[in-house]
């Protein structure tokens, strides 16, 4: 693998990063940032659309959750010239809110299009592949007991990731 190869995964590993941040901390802005105007996000029957729509969707239907965490592990990335594909297993946690609260866990994949334009990899075509699924209710005795041992996160600027001022200058908000 050459130097230009290596520097290309950094770049697209970088990508997929920025956006569960983006997902999780509700940055949309920075979401809409690594899609090219023209790309598509395939979501299934939820959601197939441009990143416009994609990311004025995003609100509703993430209203429903007090928080959630998407975790990526397994990434393969084939890159050709300015044309590159990935897929990522990923793991989404969503939890609902109220004293009901559930958690959604989804096991699936990201199957991804990327193109490098004027010298920036962003996502041309992202399907999201679904292979497992549980909910569960959430512990609320044991939620309590954790959330009083630690700094807790949320979903909105309030998050302690945003007091990182390097962090905070990845939004292009």
């Amino acid at each position: 693998m050459n130097d230009r190869e290596l520097l290309d995964r950094m770049a697209l590993t970088d990508l997929v990063m920025r956006y569960c941040r983006g997902i999780d901390r509700r940055d949309y802005a920075l979401v809409r940032s690594l899609y090219h105007d023209d790309a598509i996000d395939d979501h299934g029957a939820m959601f197939c659309g441009g990143p416009d729509d994609y990311v004025a969707w995003l609100p509703g239907v993430l209203a429903e959750w007090e928080m959630t965490i998407h975790s990526i592990s397994n990434s393969l990335f084939a890159v050709e010239g300015d044309h590159a594909q990935g897929e990522h297993y990923a793991m989404a946690f969503h939890r609902s809110r109220g004293p009901e609260a559930r958690e959604l866990i989804i096991w699936g994949r990201y199957l991804d299009h990327y193109e490098r334009r004027a010298g920036a990899w962003k996502f041309l075509k992202r399907q999201l592949v679904f292979d497992h699924g549980t909910i569960k209710l959430v512990d609320a005795e044991g939620m309590a007991v954790l959330r009083a041992d630690a700094q807790n996160g949320t979903d909105d600027l309030q998050d302690p990731s945003w007091a990182m001022h390097l962090l905070k200058g990845l939004s292009p908000r």
